[in-house]
């Protein structure tokens, strides 16, 4: 039997700098933004996920996408 994935939903998530450690090197948590469409492509995501840096006051590292699937045993 095969096993069948059906993608449910997407998350965008954006590290946030919220501290430094001892050695000065930056400390992130991750800010999630919930609702993107599941039919949102990955450059479409990307291209928010900059947009929304450029209107953040932290300073930002990498982002995210996060994907929730369910699995079925077909």
């Amino acid at each position: 039997m095969a096993v069948t994935a059906t993608l449910k939903s997407k998350t965008l998530a954006i590290e946030v700098q919220t501290d430094t450690d001892l050695a000065g090197d930056p400390i992130y948590s991750k800010k999630n933004f919930s609702g993107i469409k599941t039919t949102a492509t990955n450059q479409g995501v990307y291209n928010v996920g900059e947009a929304i840096k450029v209107v953040l006051l932290a300073n930002t590292g990498k982002t995210y996408i996060n994907e929730v699937e369910t699995l079925v045993n077909a």
